[in-house]
């Protein structure tokens, strides 16, 4: 798997949403962007009644239960003062987990070497669906080395991202381990910052202090 990109939290999606639920998105992205937080997705089914699934995640794409309550909290007011939902809704608020859609390049960068499954809005070579190895992006498009391919069909295909109406991991052996690896380094970087930040402590508790007299006067000198 590719290292993971640099990834900036104004990144635009290139998957975007359709419908009631881009009129949503519309309303709740510049919110999530004020709290930190940047849009995957959004979706509005009749799951309990009315469900309005809001997709999000931090720059680095990592997303936590707190995380989720405290973007609750932002999203509920705006939603119910602009009454974009015509009936009793469930707000939903989720991370996009291990088998994510990919919406923006960015994702598609930290997809390399993995399983997916693409649908496409504008047929390509006479298909709509591709499942296969994300190889690489180019400009905005994604190389895909399918393993759904027939006889007579390319094995290799260089897919646009904004002619995608849907694109996500499948939840493989590989793509779990890479997560566990990701989470170990994680790990390992939040106890080598807390160190550093421990030794700088340390470093200015023995730093020498020199009084404000003694400090004026010398610089009188």
């Amino acid at each position: 798997m590719a290292e993971r990109p640099n990834i900036e939290s104004n990144e635009p999606r290139l998957i975007a949403d359709t419908g009631l639920a881009a009129r949503v998105s519309t309303l709740v992205e510049p919110v999530l962007e004020q709290t930190g937080y940047r849009l995957v997705r959004v979706r509005v089914s009749a799951a309990d009644g009315c469900t309005v699934q809001v997709m999000a995640e931090r720059a680095d794409g990592s997303m936590t239960v707190e995380d989720c309550e405290e973007i609750s909290r932002s999203l509920s007011p705006v939603l119910d003062v602009a009454d974009l939902i015509d009936r009793a809704y469930r707000l939903e608020i989720s991370s996009p987990g291990l088998d994510r859609p990919l919406v923006r390049r960015s994702d598609f960068e930290r997809g390399v070497g993995h399983l997916v499954k693409i649908e496409m809005n504008v047929p390509h070579e006479g298909r709509k669906r591709f499942r296969g190895i994300i190889e690489s992006v180019e400009g905005d498009a994604a190389r895909v080395q399918r393993d759904d391919t027939k006889e007579g069909e390319t094995a290799e295909v260089l897919l646009p991202i904004e002619d995608m109406s849907d694109a996500r991991l499948v939840l493989t052996d590989d793509l779990i381990t890479a997560a566990m690896r990701r989470g170990k380094q994680a790990d390992r970087d939040a106890r080598e910052a807390r160190r550093e930040q421990r030794r700088e402590q340390r470093h200015l508790r023995h730093q020498p202090h020199r009084p404000a007299a003694q400090k004026a006067s010398n610089e009188g000198e």
